[in-house]
């Protein structure tokens, strides 16, 4: 999506607005410059103040009323993830947009937690920097490809726990050698072959299929085996 389609504002309509008024936190002077300078090439966009670390970032974002804050996490006094909580309560209106060389998964979680608008690497295009700026003071998240990367795959991976704990509760209910019989058909085991494992005939192995099926309420021997894997067996 182009800048001028993530702006919200209405000098995007033909009319002036008033600039987006930005505060830039970032312990080293020559990253908050160079954020300054792309920034400030936009007309709709201003640099009302700098700050070197967390706590200076929460009073100039309360004292000038920026529309948002481009916050580092690793700084002096109060880092960036300790700030956002801050943030919040100091300077409600503000949007925050998280902006490091930190891509970690956690990184990503723990700001879109504490309430922040964006995530962005230091190595993202100008143009995507200033399309993150005026899509959070339009009201909208913007999240980079590498952060939008890390939600996607904690969401799977939340979905992936709901399914084992899901299967684990069906199973609780199996007796321990139905529990035996049913994680060899997660391994994919035929009766014979499950019954030479366990020390059992053939005939007993399916006597224990046939149970395991009715008290898990599943149709047939692949859905078994296929809650055996997502319980953990």
């Amino acid at each position: 999506m182009l800048p001028e389609q993530l702006s919200g504002r209405a000098g995007r309509a033909g009319r002036p607005g008033p600039a987006v008024k930005v505060v830039v936190a970032d312990d080293e002077p020559l990253i908050r410059a160079g954020i300054r300078m792309i920034l400030n090439s936009d007309p709709d966009i201003h640099v009302v103040a700098e700050a070197a670390n967390g706590r200076e970032a929460v009073e100039a974002a309360r004292s000038h009323a920026a529309d948002v804050v481009l916050l580092d996490i690793q700084m002096p006094v109060l880092d960036g993830l300790s700030a956002l909580p801050e943030l919040r309560r100091a300077a409600p209106a503000a949007r925050v947009i998280v902006l490091t060389t930190f891509g970690e998964r956690e990184n990503v979680l723990r700001a879109l937690e504490h309430g922040s608008a964006g995530f962005l690497l230091k190595d993202t295009a100008p143009a995507e920097l200033i399309g993150a700026v005026r899509a959070a003071a339009a009201g909208d998240a913007y999240l980079s490809p590498a952060a939008t990367r890390h939600v996607v795959e904690r969401l799977a991976s939340n979905r992936e726990s709901a399914r084992a704990e899901e299967a684990r509760g069906r199973i609780a209910g199996l007796s321990e050698k139905e529990r035996a019989v049913l994680a060899l058909l997660g391994e994919g085991l035929s009766n014979a072959d499950a019954g030479r494992r366990l020390h059992m005939s053939e005939a007993t192995v399916k006597t224990y299929v046939s149970r395991i099926l009715a008290k898990l309420n599943c149709e047939n021997r692949v859905q078994a085996a296929l809650l055996a894997r997502d319980a953990g067996l």
